[in-house]
């Protein structure tokens, strides 16, 4: 699990070009949206949001079906990590 979450922080970064941000920076239980903040929030945006459901779906496999399970999947590390695990086991 960890593996996963250290792969999806460093797919954020590239995809999102934040070059100024290390996985490390990057808390998994924090708010990956709204202001950036201490707690490794990174006060991302709606246009970033249709990154994050990019990267679940080329590189994880997974689908988010609409905007409310999008809001809740894609909060955290720990939110996405859940989600992908979770889909993959239902797809196998």
């Amino acid at each position: 699990m960890e593996t996963l979450k250290n792969e999806l922080k460093k797919q954020i970064i590239e995809e999102l070009n934040l070059e100024e941000i290390s996985p490390e920076d990057i808390i998994n239980d924090a708010p990956l949206f709204g202001e950036i903040s201490d707690n490794g929030g990174l006060g991302l945006d709606s246009i970033d949001a249709l990154e994050l459901v990019v990267i679940m779906e080329n590189h994880h496999g997974v689908r988010i079906p609409d905007a409310t399970v999008g809001r809740e999947v894609l909060y955290s590390i720990n939110t996405m990590t859940a989600y992908i695990l979770e889909n993959k086991q239902h797809s196998k």
